[in-house]
């Protein structure tokens, strides 16, 4: 009789199990196909709205400024130097061809464009936007709060790796490849 049962029991746990895999498996084919293709196409858009900024002149002559050095992780990578737009900063707007700061890595005596950032402050996005953080084709902005290593108000911020590979994705703060020793 306890056989009986204890197969009757795993039979269900089988059922279960398959029901549960072959729910997960439809909600995932449901997924709007968006979320899937949207994160090469913001790369894509930024690479297009860049394209001018590879040489780190036109992005001076264009109100983009050096702001805090190079930002190295403390235990792997880095983010590079960003050049800062104080109007589009100032302007709390997102728009995918107009990045607030702009990432370049020391390279041999010159600097590299490697990606960008954009970056709003929360107090006044977080007024005029209910309470939801910023997205970007998709991608949803991540909240640092203030005090900060930035010595910055709390702002929202997502980084796009358009001209430099990141293993760990296009839209991780910290690019492994890329380094502040300037080689």
């Amino acid at each position: 009789m306890k056989t009986k049962m204890f197969i009757k029991s795993r039979r269900y746990v089988l059922f279960a199990a398959v029901l549960a895999l072959s729910s997960f498996a439809l909600a995932q084919h449901q997924m709007p196909q968006d979320a899937a293709s949207s994160s090469p196409n913001l790369v894509q858009l930024v690479r297009a709205a860049t394209q001018q900024y590879i040489d780190v002149n036109a992005a001076t002559a264009a109100g983009y400024a050096p702001f805090l050095g190079c930002v190295t992780g403390q235990d792997h990578g880095a983010m590079g130097v960003h050049y800062v737009n104080g109007t589009l900063l100032s302007a709390g707007t997102i728009d995918a061809s107009h990045p607030q700061a702009l990432i370049y890595e020391p390279s041999n005596g010159g600097m590299r464009l490697v990606g960008v950032e954009f970056i709003v402050f929360a107090d006044a996005w977080l007024q005029s936007n209910n309470n939801t953080p910023p997205v970007l084709d998709g991608q949803v902005f991540q909240f640092v709060d203030s005090p900060n290593r930035f010595n910055i108000p709390a702002f929202f911020e997502l980084h796009v790796w358009a001209w430099r590979a990141n293993p760990q994705g296009a839209y991780v703060d910290w690019n492994n490849k890329v380094t502040c020793t300037g080689e």
